[in-house]
């Protein structure tokens, strides 16, 4: 370059920026997005925290739906409100209910039902609900799955019909003298035979347990 450009270029005004560094300027749309970004980052899931809570519920599981005796609570919670039998509806006591609960979550449940609508005749033999998801054995006999009517009648005996009102089997019931403060109702594991239950009405009962 020539001298004379030199001197020409020096001789140029300064503007009163030209010793400042430049700051950036950032429009208001930069703030938003960084705002979000940050708030993203704060809020995602601790994948180990997850992980943890999955495998606590998974261990629990088993615990809430161990296999033995449902109390009237646990029972009632899972029966319909009412029930159809011999051509009406009539609602369940939920107060008096109990079940069991075989391996593999299978349940079978019982309870006393609100026979006030029906004839005498039938309330002699109709006293409660008999819901089971396995094949049931009562006393000597076996009862295939399904919903059936029950009850404890004279001569020591207990009758199941289906919903037609027809009986299709009976057994033998066992009264119980030591049965200290009889409910209405109450399912018991039978302490004498591991997996066999007591269905009782009163200080009555039969023995129940999954047939093989």
């Amino acid at each position: 370059m020539h001298a004379n450009s030199l001197v020409a270029l020096q001789a140029l005004p300064k503007h009163p920026y030209d010793e400042i560094a430049m700051r950036k300027v950032y429009s208001p749309l930069h703030y938003v997005v960084m705002f979000v970004v940050l708030g993203s980052l704060w809020t995602r899931p601790n994948s180990g925290a997850l992980a943890q809570n999955a495998a606590g519920l998974s261990a629990s599981a088993p615990n809430s739906a161990k296999v033995g005796v449902l109390d009237r609570v646990q029972a009632s919670a899972i029966l319909p409100v009412s029930v159809f039998y011999a051509g009406q509806s009539a609602p369940v006591q939920g107060r008096n209910s109990g079940g069991i609960r075989f391996d593999g979550g299978k349940l079978a449940l019982a309870a006393l039902v609100d026979t006030s609508g029906y004839s005498s005749g039938v309330q002699q033999t109709y006293q409660g609900y008999l819901l089971t998801e396995v094949a049931l054995k009562i006393g000597d006999k076996t009862l295939v799955p399904g919903a059936y009517g029950f009850g404890f009648i004279a001569g020591s005996r207990m009758v199941v019909m289906d919903l037609g009102g027809n009986e299709i089997l009976h057994t033998t019931t066992i009264r119980d003298e030591q049965m200290m403060r009889p409910t209405p109702l109450r399912m018991m594991a039978d302490a004498s035979v591991a997996g066999h239950y007591r269905l009782y009405l009163g200080r009555t009962y039969v023995t129940m347990s999954a047939a093989q």
